[in-house]
């Protein structure tokens, strides 16, 4: 019996967490349904700002705000959270007549911001609103109002925010995208925002990490292998890549080719004799993440790669070089 009630209770909450997904869900798709060029317009203040976007709002809508300026600062607009409460005693000064104001408020009638508000009507700051009641004093306060429609909350109460902060969530990556799409908002661009997390690691570049000028070590095949193994040594890399003629790279020499060439008079020969041709290669605009599955291919795994421009080398990477850049 108390194993059949367990079991009834755990349907029972299941259910519960699906109809909050299907109320959210709701939510969502009602306002995307009803979204018009009072969007767009907001879009363009957005764009047209010398300064930075001001997100600000109290209580749950104060999460959400924080959430969307970080959201926004990391794809490329800059922005900037402010406490709604603590704008009154000093922080309105964070808000110049180059940014822009973006606040959020359920109700509408959030006393907190009504400085916020005058703020911007004085010293003439374009004011975005997003809230839950059209009429609503930050409805007609703002430049323009992103009015969510009537959603039912997905709390049994219809009370705690969950339904109306998760569509500010949506509405705040929805401004951050289309900015970031209108921007040309790149990889590149994103590297350079996250230069310390997995996702800026995932945009780092061969050229980024990759040893360049002296430090490649390179002979031409010419050379006497006594000298290609001083290089070789010198440079620490374990290998030694080989030029043809024209300076572009013809082959490489491993530890494996030393010993494959031992018995064969290998100080006697020359490097283009003990040389392995063709060997694995990347490019310096290659991403470095995928430079290390080159390294790490089944048929013959290697620990260090030449880089190579139009034929010619132009630095190496080694699998330390990625360890350090945390790629690996």
């Amino acid at each position: 019996m108390a194993s059949d009630l367990k079991e009834t209770t755990k349907l029972s909450d299941l259910e519960v967490a699906r109809n909050v997904f299907k109320d959210e869900a709701a939510g969502l798709m009602k306002f995307a349904d009803v979204l018009d060029e009072s969007f767009v317009k907001a879009l363009d203040i957005m764009a047209s700002a010398t300064g930075r976007v001001i997100i600000s709002g109290m209580g749950k809508s104060g999460h959400i705000a924080n959430k969307i300026a970080a959201t926004l600062a990391s794809t490329g607009t800059p922005a900037q959270y402010v406490n709604a409460g603590e704008a009154s005693h000093g922080d309105l000064g964070m808000i110049t007549k180059q940014d822009v104001l973006l606040a959020l408020s359920n109700s509408g009638e959030t006393p907190e911001l009504s400085d916020m508000v005058a703020h911007t009507k004085i010293n003439g700051i374009p004011l975005i609103s997003i809230t839950g009641r059209a009429g609503s004093s930050l409805d007609k306060a703002g430049d323009v109002s992103l009015v969510l429609p009537n959603v039912k909350e997905a709390c049994p109460l219809n009370l705690a925010p969950t339904t109306s902060t998760t569509v500010m969530l949506a509405i705040g990556d929805a401004l951050a995208v289309a900015l970031l799409e209108r921007q040309g908002f790149s990889p590149e661009n994103f590297n350079a925002l996250h230069p310390g997390g997995q996702l800026g690691r995932r945009f780092v570049k061969v050229s980024d990490v990759m040893h360049r000028g002296d430090a490649v070590p390179l002979v031409d095949a010419a050379t006497p292998m006594p000298d290609t193994l001083l290089i070789m040594t010198q440079k620490s890399f374990g290998c030694v890549g080989i030029t043809d003629d024209n300076g572009d790279l013809a082959g490489i020499i491993t530890d494996g080719d030393l010993r494959r060439h031992m018995d064969k008079g290998l100080l006697n020969q020359l490097a283009g004799d003990v040389m392995t041709g063709a060997p694995k290669t990347t490019e310096p605009n290659e991403l470095a993440a995928a430079a290390l599955k080159l390294m790490n291919g089944p048929e013959r795994p290697v620990t260090a790669l030449f880089v190579v421009e139009n034929g010619k080398p132009a630095g190496i990477l080694h699998i330390h070089d990625l360890l350090r850049a945390g790629i690996v």
